[in-house]
């Protein structure tokens, strides 16, 4: 009569089999909150925010001789498309619809003006400026009055967003509006509207100076 041979099985440890169910519950609860896939545990583990900013510091004080004659508010729809060679666009790619709110002002910089395009009679009752054309400031994009109203990502692209410091970054849609309103303003008119302003501020200043007549120039 024979015995079976029971063979010995290599058991894991008690200890490391509940180190191992430990971290298995971490690494999904956590790839959970990530993946937005447990949004109420978002809560749990909420953060707070410290401001902890140093005092600004003052570097320079310039003094300003321009005049903010007219202001443009613009708005535009930017539909930015990145595509990825010999991969669909669900694998690699994104594009981004986003509608970007700014304003642009236009100035009459009156610091260019020399002695001698300000001439007046010998009764001082007519005045005669000669001032430079209006100019276009810089676009501002207002973010809060800009939003996007979707995204559409690969695959790849959503995953590297796991790994990435900004996710979902908007800085080259943002770049694009920026550059589509300061385009818009170019073709606005704004620039003679600055003029006209400022030769209606001009005119009423001078006026109630007692000039009986302002005449008012712009040119190069």
């Amino acid at each position: 009569m024979t015995t079976p041979i029971r063979r010995m099985s290599k058991r894991m440890p008690g200890w490391a089999k509940l180190v191992s169910a430990v971290v298995l519950v971490l690494v999904v609860f956590f790839a959970g909150i990530r993946l937005s896939v447990l949004p109420g545990l978002k809560d749990l583990f909420g953060t707070e925010t410290h401001d902890r900013s140093g005092p600004a510091l003052l570097e320079s004080i310039q003094d300003l001789s321009r005049y903010d004659a007219a202001s443009g508010n613009f708005q535009v729809v930017v539909d930015l498309e990145k595509d990825a060679k010999y991969l669909p666009d669900a694998i690699r790619g994104t594009r981004t619809l986003y509608v970007g709110a700014g304003t642009v002002d236009a100035y009459v910089d009156l610091g260019k003006v020399a002695k001698d395009d300000v001439t007046v009679n010998e009764d001082r009752t007519t005045a005669t400026l000669h001032l430079p054309h209006a100019q276009l400031g810089k676009p501002a994009l207002d973010t809060d009055r800009s939003y996007a109203v979707s995204k559409q990502r690969g695959l790849l692209d959503r995953l590297g967003d796991l790994f990435s410091d900004n996710p979902n970054g908007e800085q080259a849609v943002q770049k694009l509006a920026t550059k589509h309103i300061g385009d818009a303003a170019k073709d606005s008119g704004l620039t003679k509207r600055a003029e006209s302003n400022t030769t209606d501020m001009l005119e009423g200043l001078l006026t109630s100076l007692g000039f009986k007549e302002v005449r008012v120039s712009f040119g190069t």
